[in-house]
């Protein structure tokens, strides 16, 4: 009986590790799919506003750049993915001078400002810089406003910005394509005092957030959410999510697009116990920061929608790589439609848009975390 468990054991251990090595080798594969299809390099000529917009080169040499956000002053801060945060001194919506603020840091993508502080993420804290803008050739030593975050590679980019109540919101992604994870700040959205005290979990059940913003009207969340891979090239979607309570659970890893249970979990849990999306934004797409348009220089067309960066998909499928908007009807999302294209020429890409601003004058910056860089789409 012994001899027979045995062997039992050694055949299941050897399926586990061939298991292991294909997938070590699919990855591979699709890694070097990538490489080869991946081109840096601004393409401008074959990028395409939607009708009665155009657009420009705002910014480059911003190596992995992500989210950003406007200081008091009128200076762009610009979070990335290299361990550096960037500031950019602007002139009649030029860029008149670009410094390095800080360099070395462990996934530094997000940025949040208030009263005068920048905020910027690290993998497990996030740290205040006070009197920025007045200290831009000698930043001041940083101080640790939240720590103790969850460690791990695997999504750990926090979004993060100051809500209507002036609390800092930050994302924390799940540590897996897909898991149960143990520790309970994982896939969720927390808020903080702007002091780092009354830290709480306001979302849960969310696999990988990276953009929020809050409807201009009812002041509530809305945010991105990236679904995993491995289930076909149609599931399952992106999804945009509306936060109407705290504590609300938006199914991950139990539920998808708000009614299709995960097979691998689907004895747990019901569809039916968690919040569904409000809207959809196609499978794999890779859907990261986003901003409401609240004003009216861009045709009609657009103006209350929501502008979301899709950054594009993993091999062997490949969409995305655009900018697109989502309509509003009062507090409801109803269509999409493109706002940026042409990054993705056939397979092969030029661009990966990350996140999405809005300045003053109605115009909009995107970042490409590819090339480094930063376009504007303004009115012709």
């Amino acid at each position: 009986m012994a001899k027979t468990y045995s062997s039992s054991f050694a055949r299941a251990a050897k399926i586990a590790t061939l298991c292991v090595v294909l997938t070590t080798v699919l990855n591979g594969c699709n890694s070097l799919m990538n490489l080869r299809e991946e081109n840096k390099g601004i393409q401008l000529e074959n990028l395409k506003a939607a009708p009665g917009l155009t657009v420009a080169i705002f910014a480059t040499d911003l190596p992995k750049a992500r989210q950003m956000v406007l200081g008091a002053n009128g200076t762009l801060f610009v979070g990335s993915n290299a361990g550096n945060v960037y500031a950019l001194t602007m002139s009649d919506n030029q860029v008149t001078r670009t410094r390095t603020i800080l360099s070395g840091m462990n996934t530094s993508s997000g940025v949040a400002f208030s009263k005068g502080a920048l905020f910027v993420s690290a993998r497990t804290k996030v740290l205040r810089f006070d009197d920025i803008e007045n200290r831009l050739d000698n930043p001041p030593a940083p101080t640790t406003v939240v720590d103790g975050f969850p460690d791990k590679d695997r999504h750990g980019a926090h979004y993060m910005a100051f809500g209507p109540d002036g609390k800092l919101y930050v994302s924390v992604g799940s540590p897996c394509d897909l898991c149960e994870a143990q520790n309970d700040e994982y896939g969720t959205i927390i808020r903080t005092n702007a002091d780092g005290s009354g830290k709480e979990v306001v979302a849960r059940g969310i696999r990988n957030s990276v953009g929020f913003d809050w409807h201009p009207q009812t002041k509530e969340l809305w945010f991105t959410e990236q679904g995993q891979d491995n289930l076909g090239p149609e599931l399952p979607n992106e999804k945009l999510n509306r936060l109407s309570r705290v504590g609300e659970n938006f199914g991950f890893p139990y539920c998808h697009d708000g009614n299709i249970p995960n097979p691998e979990f689907s004895n747990k849990h019901a569809c039916s116990e968690f919040t569904p999306p409000e809207f959809t934004l196609g499978a794999h797409t890779s859907a990261l920061g986003m901003r409401f348009y609240a004003g009216d220089a861009v045709p009609k067309a657009f103006q209350g929608s929501i502008i979301v960066a899709r950054h594009g998909s993993h091999p062997p499928s490949r969409v995305g790589y655009d900018v697109v908007s989502v309509a509003m009807n009062g507090s409801r999302a109803e269509s999409m439609k493109p706002f940026l294209t042409g990054f993705l020429q056939g397979r092969n890409y030029w661009g990966r848009p990350a996140d999405v601003l809005v300045l003053a004058d109605g115009s909009v910056l995107i970042s490409d975390d590819l090339n480094g860089a930063i376009y504007r789409v303004a009115p012709r």
